[in-house]
């Protein structure tokens, strides 16, 4: 192994949150990354290049990878979803899913007689994947994908006495922002000192409209996303996942921008985020009253948002060392 080529939709989280740091680790051989968009592979160095696929492929890396096979010293697979279960659900709108299948699903049948070794990012990711017998790759984002100039500032200060609630999610929550919906309304009625965001496409945001002190803001790009965490802090984060098979393959990525915003996070109990410890860092049964409760608590309570905010941020820096020793498994070829 000479170099490694990372095939992928890039930028993206996927690729910061799991590869990256990894792949900048001591010990590990030059890299390179490839978007996949476009309809050729440009001209690379396939001479005892290992390929790591991140989550897609395409028919031109497909190609590239059929004409070089020979030259290869292996070929990997990242998945950080259970893609099956996200293209048969419902949440995630019509023209997603298609793209999941052509470009994760399709692709599968030409690269299966090639891949050395896939990796999953949760246990029970893996354990959907046995018949790959694939090797669990948990989060470990670059301390710069969390960590800003402003870091010595803990978590927001008191913005005259405003408080600021966000929910940030993609295409695929539809049933989280039904959950939410009744217990923003709640939290918002009882405390007119907060407001509350929400990142929603089309679908979800007509679930918020008419809401009084919420305003809807449309998904952005990876890099813009970024940079909107470098310019401003939040005060909490709701991470509420419904019961469901795409569910239970999450990995707790969730921390990571709630760290970047410097928030104190709500997450739900399971098994990406764990179960309620007494600690605090913020963990609840997927129950609307226990969520309007605790919420309202946070907004009340500074001291306990702060706290909050440093378990959460403890916890993603543990993550964040954990990239040091680079793809063990790599490196041992």
């Amino acid at each position: 192994m000479k170099r490694i080529i990372v095939f992928g939709r890039i930028p993206n989280p996927t690729f910061d949150y799991y590869l990256a740091a990894r792949l900048g680790a001591p010990d590990m051989p030059p890299y390179e990354v490839a978007d996949i968009r476009g309809s050729e592979t440009r001209v690379l160095d396939a001479d005892g290049a290992f390929v790591i696929l991140c989550r897609y492929a395409s028919p031109s890396v497909l190609r590239w990878i059929e004409r070089n096979v020979g030259h290869l010293s292996g070929v990997g697979l990242f998945l950080d979803d259970d893609i099956p279960a996200v293209v048969t659900g419902k949440d995630a709108n019509l023209s997603y899913r298609l793209s999941l299948w052509y470009l994760a699903l399709w692709p599968l049948r030409h690269l299966s007689r090639h891949l050395d070794i896939v990796w999953a990012s949760t246990p029970h990711l893996a354990s959907r994947l046995a018949g790959a017998k694939a090797v669990v790759l948990p989060p470990a984002p670059l301390k710069a994908f969390w960590m800003n100039a402003a870091d010595d500032v803990d978590v927001c200060g008191e913005r005259n006495g405003e408080v600021l609630i966000a929910y940030h999610a993609t295409g695929v929550h539809l049933e989280e922002h039904r959950f939410l919906r009744p217990i923003i309304t709640e939290v918002l009625r009882e405390r007119p000192q907060a407001r509350f965001e929400v990142f929603a496409d089309r679908r979800a945001s007509a679930i918020w409209q008419g809401a009084d002190r919420v305003e809807i803001r449309k998904p952005m790009s990876w890099r813009a996303y970024l940079a909107d965490a470098s310019a401003r802090c939040i005060d909490i984060m709701l991470v509420p996942l419904a019961p469901s098979h795409v569910n239970d393959s999450r990995a707790p990525t969730k921390r990571i921008d709630v760290a970047r915003y410097k928030a104190a996070g709500v997450f739900s109990a399971g098994a990406a985020y764990g179960e309620p410890s007494g600690g605090p860092e913020v963990r609840l049964a997927y129950d609307r009253a226990r969520w309007s409760e605790i919420i309202v608590q946070l907004v009340d309570d500074l001291d306990r948002r702060r706290r909050a905010a440093a378990a959460t941020r403890t916890a993603v820096s543990k993550m964040s060392d954990s990239a040091e020793i680079g793809f063990r498994d790599l490196l041992s070829r």
